[in-house]
């Protein structure tokens, strides 16, 4: 991406993701930019919707082409391969194919031995598989995350009340 600044340059990432819009007046972002990428799926996730392989490459500011989906799946591997460090949900089970909604062949060649999925890699099991994997990823995004810290915050000028112990 041909901007220096990194808060600039994450502000155009998040507001790429967030709307999931095709967005051509801004530089592209660099196809392997795991972070990129892993912003666009949370924002899918939260959203709980996939994206197609397109919708993906047009959030980076790319035009679709088989040789950058095939780019965009290598950066894909790696977003996952650090969700499961983190202990996430993976995320590219949410990129998909337009036509039948269901990720491509490379997810599956790589998922489906580890997963313990036997079945088609297409059709009603595959999808039906395919959701599971994603509700996963939907659940946890999408679900509010536990505030850490007091829970009762001092009014200006006042100090904050303490309970008193009952028993």
């Amino acid at each position: 991406m041909g901007i220096e600044n990194p808060v600039k340059r994450y502000q155009i990432i998040r507001s790429r993701a967030k709307a999931l819009l095709p967005v051509h007046d801004l530089p592209e972002t660099p196809i392997g930019d795991v972070a990129a990428v892993r912003a666009i799926l949370v924002a899918a996730a939260r959203a709980r919707r996939s994206t197609s392989y397109a919708e993906t490459l047009d959030a980076l500011g790319h035009h679709f082409s088989r040789p950058k989906m095939r780019a965009l799946c290598k950066t894909l591997d790696a977003v996952d391969t650090a969700a499961v460090a983190a202990g996430e949900p993976e995320l590219a089970v949410l990129v998909v194919r337009e036509s039948d909604r269901l990720p491509g062949q490379g997810w599956w060649v790589g998922k489906v031995h580890e997963l313990g999925y036997e079945g088609l890699w297409t059709g009603p099991a595959a999808m039906d598989f395919v959701r599971r994997r994603q509700k996963l990823a939907f659940d946890y995004w999408a679900a509010p995350k536990k505030r850490s810290g007091p829970k009762r915050v001092a009014r200006p000028g006042r100090p904050a009340r303490k309970r008193r112990a009952r028993g």
